[in-house]
């Protein structure tokens, strides 16, 4: 089987395009991009050259760091903001370091284990969508320096294209609704696209699990799985351990298609969570010795990122935290030569709450999968370790399932393989994550325990019938194989005593997230529920063919049928209000809720 790229359909467009992906990653970030030329096969480039790095040849990612100053104004971003010189006005000045700040976008039903840290504050007068947008716009200045610089006839290029750019965003599998609306609106502070429904419909988001699929399918991982296996794909970045299954179902074209539900609960269990038990070990240890201060401390810290994390991979063998010069010393805790001394299986420990989620996680998958998952590709930055690389080797053995990584840099998986996602779209089918529906009105009865629990919040409706609210009706159940063309729909009927309040009808859609058992009821204050999203129509229209209806007390009122449609098979959540007015079948599409 060839790779993607050499199966890969010429662009149908008739006119010049580009397409960016930007991979915004908890602590490194990269960017990808293809050129749409009208004939013409896509070719993926990488967006080699940051400002900071110009001395660091085809370095593809920055770091996630930003500083402000007490303004809140962004006076450094990425590589230029670890500059020595940087650094040091950054203290004389009383700036605001913004680090992990995509952290804070995640679902409030995802909680981090931080060690008993806390993510530091957002620079004053700025939110986290805020942040997030001014990343954005950095990454996308830095893109427009590059494009104009290393494309022959660069300006003319950019010119061509810049008012009709694609966007491609990655985020972690369980993401939603609500992070991709921050996403988009932090697209549109950060000036990447217009607050216009035309702008807003140039960003399409994918999840970071798919993305990393499409790149391992670039890299040609795929001929070496027989068609029918399942495999999984993980994603260890810094942040999340994004996990995901699959199968291929056809080779010509390559058709895949999810196998079980991704890991929805977004394991945050990235390397840098490694590197924050790495920073409470080294506070207890040192608590007594001169090396024991914060700033010393996040020195030693930064120092085992860049080396001890990277290198470890024996736990019999003494490891070293090159920090200092050859002058610092304190026997007492282990520190000769400017060096910390380690116990291999000390380093081992840090490391081993992120292996035990990535292994319970993957084993869920193999499971959930039935058994047909037979190998693991493991790509993203933290894939890059050995240690990890080999305990996933060693611990899924007994599963007879093969771990295997790409020989290419997993760093940059996932902003390749969004650029794969936009051009070559594999992905057939998917498996819902939750349960998704809307609340209706259930009718009473007078025999049911549960009825008579909730008899206070009991009403008639205008026909006589008496009705209980916030019942669940499920329209798309979890763990259900969707297609990209399939609709799911449930039709619905309400009775209004005024007309006027169909220009602004409101439906709201619900997740549930507490497994496949349908639930009776809505409970609104439980983390199982969240709202997804509001569809809202007008339906004042109907009011000219409604029939008015006499109901009890000889009140009128009309009886108004609608239609609620869910479309799932791609990777951002849609959802629609159908109805009929005079024989036209007319839609109103979802709003965003945050």
């Amino acid at each position: 089987m060839k790779p993607a790229s050499g199966t890969r359909k010429p662009y149908i467009g008739t006119t010049r395009s580009l397409v960016l992906a930007l991979d915004v990653g908890t602590t490194f970030s990269g960017v990808s991009y293809a050129i749409l030329e009208p004939g013409e096969v896509p070719k993926i480039h990488g967006v080699t050259r940051f400002p900071g790095q110009e001395h660091v040849a085809g370095n593809s990612k920055i770091p996630s760091i930003m500083y402000y100053d007490p303004s809140g104004s962004m006076k450094a971003a990425g590589a230029e903001a670890e500059n020595a010189t940087i650094v040091a006005e950054a203290e004389d000045e009383g700036w605001t370091k913004a680090e992990l700040f995509k952290l804070r976008l995640r679902p409030k039903s995802m909680k981090l284990k931080m060690n008993g840290m806390r993510l530091a504050p957002l620079p004053t007068g700025k939110t986290a969508v805020d942040v997030f947008g001014d990343f954005l716009s950095y990454l996308f200045r830095c893109t427009r320096s590059f494009i104009i610089d290393t494309h022959a006839n660069g300006p003319a290029l950019w010119h061509a294209v810049e008012n009709d750019i694609q966007f491609v965003l990655s985020h972690p599998n369980g993401w939603e609704g609500a992070q991709q609306s921050k996403m988009r609106r932090a697209a549109v502070y950060g000036g990447l696209i217009p607050d216009t429904d035309e702008g807003r419909a140039r960003i399409r988001f994918v999840t970071e699990g798919e993305a990393s699929l499409h790149a391992c399918v670039l890299n040609g991982l795929a001929a070496d799985n027989p068609s029918g296996h399942g495999f999984i794909v993980a994603d260890a970045g810094g942040g999340t351990l994004d996990i995901s299954s699959y199968a291929i179902r056809g080779t010509a074209p390559l058709v895949i298609e999810e196998i079980a539900p991704p890991d929805c609960e977004c394991v945050f269990a990235g390397s840098v969570f490694v590197s924050r038990r790495a920073r409470a070990f080294f506070g207890e240890k040192l608590r007594n010795s001169k090396y024991g201060t914060s700033d010393a401390l996040d020195h030693i810290t930064k120092r085992f990122d860049e080396t001890t994390k990277r290198l470890f991979r024996d736990r019999k063998e003494m490891q070293f935290v090159p920090f200092g010069s050859p002058l610092d010393k304190d026997l007492t805790v282990g520190i000769r030569g400017g060096q910390l001394k380690l116990t291999g299986a000390e380093v081992a420990a840090l490391f081993e709450p992120s292996i035990e989620a990535a292994v319970s996680s993957i084993k869920t998958q193999i499971e959930a999968s039935g058994g047909a998952v037979k190998s693991v590709w493991l790509v993203g930055g933290f894939a890059a370790s050995p240690w990890l690389f080999s305990q996933l080797q060693e611990r899924l053995s007994r599963y007879q399932v093969a771990v295997s990584r790409p020989d290419t840099q997993t760093s940059k998986a996932v902003a390749d393989g969004a650029i794969g996602f936009y051009c070559d779209h594999h992905v057939s089918a998917r498996i819902s994550k939750f349960m998704y529906g809307v609340e209706y009105l259930r009718e009473f009865d007078p025999k049911d325990e549960e009825h008579i629990a909730r008899k206070h919040r009991l009403f008639e409706m205008p026909s006589g019938p008496k009705l209980l609210p916030d019942a669940f009706d499920c329209i798309l159940a979890r763990s259900v194989r969707v297609k990209e063309s399939n609709v799911f729909s449930r039709k619905y009927c309400t009775e209004v005593t005024n007309l006027s309040t169909l220009s602004v009808f409101e439906v709201e859609v619900w997740c549930y997230r507490g497994g496949d058992t349908v639930p009776k009821w809505i409970h609104r204050s439980s983390d199982e529920f969240s709202t997804l999203c509001y569809v809202r129509a007008d339906l004042s229209p109907l009011a000219g063919s409604a029939q008015a209806k006499q109901g009890r007390g000889g009140k009128m009122y009309w009886t108004i049928v609608f239609s609620i449609e869910i479309h799932f098979g791609l990777t951002e959540f849609k959802a629609r209000i159908k109805w009929v007015d005079n024989v036209r079948v007319r839609f109103a599409f979802f709003e965003d809720i945050f």
